[in-house]
């Protein structure tokens, strides 16, 4: 976990014991371009850190392949509605390019959360951080034009045109890949 230490400190310094204790229950993976973290029909027991690479979380809409999210370096990617409630999720995580990722079991996390306050509290920030994204996501694809949204894409993440397919992009900003090529034929303003 120690590539991950300098990100968590960021956000709340752990003591070295609790330091200890999270990086026992934590363990690397590595997944190949494309591969399937978690296919869709299955219940998400664990929490993932990306640490290299970058994934999606995706769903299938009248046979329509839909992306949700992505998750670059040190950006959390988990199927939060079946961890917390324990249920299978109707939604998959891809990685769209070779990735390691820190993986936590959420029930050893938990647990340590009773022992370690500071884990619990760093997490707390971690989830908070996600939550505050996906509810500026969904405002985006409310209050925002297509255009507006591919330019806050960019801007706040400028090499994920090179990371990720078309495809991808043009899903997770809610439109067709012709317009996402309209879109980008125009200068941005």
């Amino acid at each position: 976990m120690s590539p991950l230490l300098p990100y968590f400190d960021q956000l709340y310094r752990l003591d070295s014991a609790a330091k200890a204790a999270l990086s026992a229950v934590c363990s690397t993976v590595y997944l190949p371009k494309n591969e399937l973290l978690q296919p869709i029909g299955q219940p998400c027991r664990t929490i993932y850190i990306v640490e290299k690479g970058i994934a999606r979380i995706f769903y299938y809409k009248d046979g329509v392949d839909i992306t949700e999210y992505f998750a670059a370096e040190q950006q959390l990617i988990v199927r939060a509605e079946s961890l917390f409630k324990g249920i299978p999720s109707q939604k998959g995580i891809q990685v769209l390019e070779d990735t390691t990722l820190t993986a936590i079991p959420a029930t050893q996390l938990f647990q340590l959360f009773d022992e370690y306050p500071g884990i619990e509290r760093l997490f707390r920030k971690i989830i908070e951080t996600a939550y505050v994204d996906t509810v500026l996501r969904l405002e985006s694809l409310q209050f925002n034009s297509a255009e507006e949204r591919y330019k806050h894409l960019i801007e706040s993440t400028p090499d994920i045109i090179k990371r990720v397919p078309l495809k991808y992009i043009a899903s997770f900003l809610g439109i067709t890949q012709v317009s996402l090529s309209r879109i980008r034929s125009k200068p941005l303003t």
